[in-house]
């Protein structure tokens, strides 16, 4: 049933589209080869909303009027913003990217665009917080990703009547779409010419003009005319690559799937009925703890074990992990993801072979880990005993050198076998989140 109303739902989209097929070009493709190779990203959640101290929605949580809410202007003074503590942050961390919140459903801009008011550079703290992390992720060698909403909860021009969002905010004016697509290329424009090299434009507020997830409709109430947006882009900078947090399976135009708060084959939070897609790369994007945003309250952060295993886990499905932080309203990320983050990057310099560059093993994800492989080598990960305290892995048919733990030079017993192969715990103690066994196949 789920596939029916995917299909149904991109036949729909697609028709939205009205594009020849879409055609990366070779600096596409390659940066896609090294966004998988990356594994392992940043999500920056912050900005204006971050003063109220109650995650990125509070606007429209708290039904607050633009009136109101653009009050907060005069007094966004991240005066401690340092854009090497974010991206030192992340390289201790492991991580190889960032994306970047340049604007959020609130409509504030976390940069000095010429196309609006509502923008950063005219609160107290007067700088581009965006032109400083550019050349910063520059300096230290970290590729930048933008987020960019498609949706807003500020401006008259878009077509709030039919969203499903942000009704409280007290826009009387009627909409005008072509006003807003304008709008938005403007700013596309302006963020991939002035900032340097950018890795992706994350997209995200398509759902706001369909129904809510596990209607057999999803289909968008009105025409975002991607193919002009998409285009844009692709002309702007080739290598960019689009994606686009419909909770569909990609489109034309797009050049990876993301998955929000879900491995691809779960479904925990409700938001991930697609498939994961084979042609283009997949990424999953998590939180910390409970909220994108800052919020002031939250304290459900995940151990270093938690995040150790679900970057195994998305290792294990082919998928990258953008792990989020909510920096504080004064522009500090908070020592609690500062110290998990550090941790779990400690984790990685004795175990990053079996992560970077990797893709999905010969064993689909088990209860008591996954597998990962690169070149000749396979990798088991083992986040638990698994019965019997062996494992059988289909389809290993090249002779296996040897098994070894990774990063030392302690056997391992398997025996091999024309349709495979069983590894054998015995002897061998699992420590930490994650032990990880190397094959080496001739």
């Amino acid at each position: 049933m789920k596939k029916t109303i995917v299909a149904l739902s991109i036949l729909a989209l697609s028709s939205a589209v009205n594009a020849q097929e879409y055609i990366p070009a070779k600096e596409n493709i390659a940066a896609r080869t090294q966004f998988q190779d990356n594994k392992y990203g940043m999500f920056i959640h912050w900005g204006l909303s971050s003063m109220l101290g109650d995650g990125e929605w509070v606007m429209n949580n708290r039904n607050i009027k633009v009136t109101d809410y653009k009050r907060l202007l005069t007094a966004f003074n991240p005066s401690e913003f340092d854009a090497k503590q974010w991206v030192t942050t992340a390289k201790n961390a492991g991580m190889h990217y960032i994306v970047f919140i340049t604007r959020h459903h609130d409509g504030f801009s976390n940069w000095d665009t010429k196309y609006s008011d509502w923008k950063i550079t005219n609160t107290p703290y007067r700088k581009d917080v965006l032109r400083q992390l550019a050349d910063e992720c520059k300096r230290q060698g970290i590729k930048l990703g933008l987020y960019y909403s498609t949706l807003d909860w500020s401006r008259d021009d878009y077509p709030y009547e039919t969203g499903r969002t942000g009704q409280g905010t007290g826009r009387t004016a009627k909409s005008d779409y072509a006003s807003y697509l304008q709008f938005m290329k403007n700013q596309l424009t302006e963020l991939l010419t002035n900032y340097g090299e950018i890795m992706s434009i994350w997209f995200d507020g398509h759902w706001d003009q369909t129904n809510p997830e596990g209607h057999t409709d999803r289909t968008s109430r009105i025409d975002w005319k991607y193919d002009e947006i998409y285009g844009l882009i692709h002309r702007l900078q080739p290598q960019c690559m689009i994606g686009n947090n419909h909770h569909l399976s990609p489109i034309s135009g797009e050049d990876f799937q993301m998955f929000e708060r879900d491995l691809p084959g779960e479904n925990k939070s409700g938001l991930s009925f697609q498939e994961a897609s084979v042609e283009v790369p997949v990424e999953t994007c998590e939180t910390i703890n409970g909220s994108w945003g800052y919020n002031i309250t939250d304290r459900r952060f995940k151990t270093v074990d938690e995040i150790i295993r679900l970057l195994a886990g998305a290792a294990g499905r082919s998928t990258n992990l953008l792990l989020n932080v909510g920096p504080m309203p004064n522009g500090l990320i908070q020592p609690e993801f500062c110290d998990s983050l550090a941790e779990a990057g400690k984790w990685l310099q004795q175990n990053g072979e079996s992560i970077y560059g990797t893709r999905s093993g010969p064993l689909a994800p088990q209860p008591w880990g996954v597998t990962t492989t690169k070149d000749k080598r396979i990798f088991v990960h083992f986040f638990r005993s698994p019965a019997g305290n062996s494992v059988y892995l289909p389809g290993v048919t090249g002779k296996v050198k040897s098994a070894v733990l990774l990063g030392t030079e302690k056997a391992v017993k398997f025996r091999q076998y024309n349709e495979g192969l069983i590894i054998n715990l015995d002897g061998v103690e699992l420590t930490g989140p994650d032990t990880v066994v190397e094959l080496n196949v001739k």
